[in-house]
């Protein structure tokens, strides 16, 4: 984002508020990754350690939430490209 339009004092605030959006994004997405993988591979609460089947089951589904927000990330950077492009002309 170009924010030479404004003061210094609010290219700092707007730098800020991006970090922090930003931080945000990444918790909600990591507290996403780990409510859905929990709650689809771990079942059995009678032992302290997970089992093979479980740590498996984890790491399937880690990679794949991974590489989906991926996808959806490059996604939305295309279309945000496209419109940045469009409003230019």
């Amino acid at each position: 984002m170009d924010f030479s339009h404004l003061s210094g004092a609010d290219q700092q605030k707007m730098q800020s508020l991006l970090e922090e959006k930003q931080v945000k994004d990444f918790m909600r997405l990591y507290t996403s990754l780990v409510d859905r993988c929990f709650n689809d591979c771990i079942k059995d609460f009678t032992s302290s350690k997970i089992s093979e089947k479980e740590d498996s089951c984890l790491a399937k589904c880690a990679d794949k939430f991974l590489k989906h927000s991926e996808k959806v990330g490059i996604k939305f950077q295309e279309q945000n490209n496209l419109l940045n492009q469009s409003l230019q002309k």
